[in-house]
């Protein structure tokens, strides 16, 4: 391969691991903040318009008037259509113009103008289909167990943070940070301030977890590929507030290259009363224990300096991480080869 053409992919896989994988399920909203009318987002650092037809169902194409440009988002919702403010020109789910308000007849009506977004619905948000040229059909959405199986119960929980993406996955497989950063929470006080580490390959990516103690502290997280990239763990609850576990499935959805949101998904295993007492426990006293901790994190990413990977002096404790890191960039560098590809065939 020319060293032009090499160098041009290197720098171009560089980029795409910082700014998002394609060819990947995001969560990109919680459920409730797409309403009526439209909702303009930028995620993966593509400007999105999102709005509900008449039946309900979630529609979503790149937020731009084919026509001069003007952000879709600030137009009306005509159900299976979006209308421009700027000069009526409607837009459907699809990303085609469906009419030219303005003109008796225009050559633009018919026409695919804008990129279209497969969405999905899924336990309280709004999920979107980032796909690349060569992979035009999504894959099929599937979830770790905890989020579809009816023996688990959870709730939503999404912030945003001040910082690349990727900091707030390396945050999640970091194992050692729960017993100092949290050390006064109601989940992680407990366990060994040492440990020695082990990783486990899975079928569909790794599990990084401590040796010789479980159930204590964050002592195990998964990070898995399907079609979508997910980190999943498990927390235990101190006696006083019920004890057993909790699970945690999260997502981390980057916005442009500083700045992310993060979907966490608490879950219980549990059915009939207890089910019921751990919904009313979490609402009225967990819920804000979660929070603080959360906080806690947010405050220690944000506080990273913009570019600390390239001044990090890791150890041991971060060979999770940096095993992510690498699966990460490979798949960055098969996607701008594979583009590559396609667009010289």
């Amino acid at each position: 391969m020319n060293p032009i053409v090499q160098d041009g992919l290197a720098l171009a896989a560089a980029t795409r691991v910082e700014t998002g994988l394609r060819n990947l399920w995001y969560p990109v909203t919680p459920s409730y903040a797409v309403r009526d009318t439209p909702l303009g987002i930028t995620r993966l650092s593509e400007n999105i318009v999102l709005w509900r037809d008449r039946a309900g169902t979630v529609r979503a194409v790149e937020d731009r008037c084919p026509h001069r440009g003007a952000r879709l988002s600030l137009g009306w919702n005509l159900g299976e259509r979006i209308a421009c403010w700027y000069h009526g020109v409607e837009v459907d789910g699809e990303g085609t113009v469906a009419d030219v308000p303005a003109l008796e007849s225009s050559q633009l009506v018919g026409r695919k103008c804008l990129r279209s977004y497969p969405v999905v619905e899924y336990g309280g948000a709004v999920f979107l289909w980032f796909g690349s040229m060569e992979h035009g059909q999504p894959r099929p959405f599937a979830l770790p167990e905890e989020m579809t199986n009816d023996e688990y119960s959870g709730f939503l929980c999404m912030q945003n943070w001040k910082c690349n993406y990727r900091y707030a996955i390396d945050n999640v497989m970091d194992l050692m940070h729960g017993t100092y950063l949290h050390s006064n929470s109601h989940s992680m006080a407990e366990g060994d301030k040492k440990a020695e580490m082990v990783i486990r390959h899975t079928d569909c990516g790794l599990v990084f977890e401590k040796v010789g103690q479980r159930g204590v502290n964050f002592d195990w997280v998964e990070f898995g590929h399907t079609s979508s990239l997910w980190i999943r763990l498990s927390v235990p609850y101190r006696p006083q507030y019920g004890g057993g576990e909790f699970f945690i499935v999260g997502f981390v959805t980057p916005v442009d290259d500083g700045n992310c949101q993060v979907y966490f998904w608490r879950i219980r295993k549990s059915q009939g009363f207890e089910r019921h007492v751990w919904r009313f426990l979490y609402r009225n006293r967990l819920e804000g224990l979660h929070w603080d901790v959360l906080e806690q994190d947010r405050v220690v990413i944000e506080s990273l300096a913009r570019h600390a990977r390239s001044q990090e002096n890791l150890y041991s404790h971060d060979l999770g991480l940096v095993r992510v890191r690498r699966v990460m960039e490979k798949l960055a560098r098969e996607q701008v080869e594979a583009e590559h590809a396609a667009a010289v065939r």
